[in-house]
């Protein structure tokens, strides 16, 4: 998430009353996870088995629970609480917004779009031409629609992470302050669910069709011209490429990438990444040959066992 205009280092410890290492100009651009940081970006970590990852990553600025050593050409925000704090931030940079009305005043919607009674469309939101959307969907706040989209009933579109810190009385969420973005041509069924990046954007590419109750985790990317067949559900930070199938029921755990053309059969859980171009079945995750081969051996145990007892 970038901001509308340059903070210094200590504006941003001002918003959070908190402490700061380097020059007080120190120039903040935005704030990101760790996965999509770039240079001008604060980037928040709360546990030492990760101060190394986040001091090395492309962020310039480390919202962190303790004083360090700061890297040449970065600087900290020393937070008693880093993930609280992260939070005031996107709540002070992208705060909720009431809309009292279906489709907002502030929506942009291109010639030709349909929408269906009952739909939603919410503050800043973009949708381009020719598109169609049924009745009953909810298109949260600046969501990204392309042309030519279609989306059928009941489908939501920029819910919230589902992204939680265990605390000794329950669970903070995370807040949501990224965007999901729909590009050109793709085709989205009924009663679908695609969150919203944490800080950056959930994306579907150009041409993708996706099936009645599909669920797409936060930041997920997927690529062009990808099928993704019905009650399948995607993780967040996952990675699809181009030209993937993933067929009904397929779960994917986070922070994992599926090569281009690659087909994962029906029921199968994808727990690590995996090379494109190949077609995949089981759980965990093998190419289809072996684990047929795998299942064909185990059915002929019980001939074998026969075999040893006469």
């Amino acid at each position: 998430m970038k901001f509308t205009r340059a903070y210094s280092l200590k504006e941003i410890a001002n918003l959070l009353n908190c402490e700061f290492v380097g020059n007080e100009d120190f120039e903040v651009l935005g704030m990101n996870e760790i996965h999509v940081v770039e240079k001008g970006d604060i980037v928040f970590v709360d546990h030492p088995k990760y101060y190394d990852k986040a001091l090395n990553s492309a962020a310039t600025i480390v919202l962190i629970n303790k004083e360090v050593d700061c890297p040449e050409g970065k600087a900290l925000l020393i937070s008693d609480d880093p993930f609280r704090d992260f939070n005031k931030l996107t709540h002070y940079f992208k705060p909720f917004q009431f809309s009292g009305v279906a489709i907002s005043l502030t929506a942009v919607i291109g010639e030709g779009t349909i929408i269906q009674p009952n739909s939603f469309i919410g503050n800043g939101v973009v949708i381009g031409k020719n598109c169609l959307i049924h009745s009953n969907v909810s298109i949260y706040d600046h969501t990204i629609i392309g042309d030519n989209v279609i989306i059928h009933a009941g489908t939501v579109l920029g819910a919230d992470a589902f992204y939680y810190k265990k605390r000794p009385d329950g669970f903070d969420q995370l807040l949501s302050g990224g965007r999901v973005v729909i590009k050109n041509n793709v085709g989205i069924g009924a009663l679908c669910t695609i969150d919203k990046g944490v800080t950056g954007d959930t994306t579907i590419g150009e041409g993708t069709k996706i099936d009645n109750q599909v669920h797409v985790g936060h930041d997920t990317v997927i690529g062009k011209k990808c099928l993704i067949a019905s009650q399948t559900g995607i993780a967040g930070c996952v990675i699809i490429e181009d030209e993937v199938t993933l067929w009904g029921q397929v779960g994917t755990t986070s922070g994992i990438t599926i090569g281009g053309k690659a087909v994962v059969m029906g029921q199968t859980g994808v727990t690590k990444s995996v090379e494109g171009g190949k077609t995949y079945f089981g759980t965990p995750i093998q190419e289809s040959r072996e684990k047929l081969k795998q299942l064909a051996n185990i059915k002929k145990i019980p001939e074998i066992l026969d075999k040893l007892k006469q």
